[in-house]
């Protein structure tokens, strides 16, 4: 089965902008509060429901999931593609550091952050 990579999932988002000439609205802030109002229709899918009843509700929600963890996904493609940061490698040092934050043997099982750890 073949993977489709970052790089052509952020063409894809590029040459749909592009076809619609939406670009010269794309600045910065702009961008990132489009992250931000997709990450909260992510999140309102979620309102009000916990364990089980918010399991069976995502399943049932599944297409709408899928829709709303895109859009966060296309914000984020653009917004690298346009700062030139090369996502996967920046979620790579990320991790690293995370890693550092949160050692297993002092972060295994507990949600503290790593400042009570």
């Amino acid at each position: 089965m073949d993977k489709t990579t970052l790089a052509e999932l952020a063409d894809l988002m590029v040459h749909f902008r592009a076809e619609r000439d939406w670009e010269q609205f794309h600045n910065p802030k702009d961008m990132a509060i489009g992250l931000c109002l997709e990450a909260n229709e992510l999140l309102e899918l979620m309102h009000w429901k916990n364990g089980a009843e918010l399991h069976r509700h995502l399943e049932a929600k599944r297409e709408l999931l899928e829709d709303e963890l895109a859009d966060v996904l296309g914000w984020l493609l653009l917004m690298a593609h346009d700062f030139k940061v090369d996502l996967a490698e920046a979620y790579r040092r990320k991790m690293e550091k995370n890693a550092a934050k949160y050692p297993v043997d002092k972060a295994k099982g507990t949600s503290r952050k790593y400042t009570e750890l």
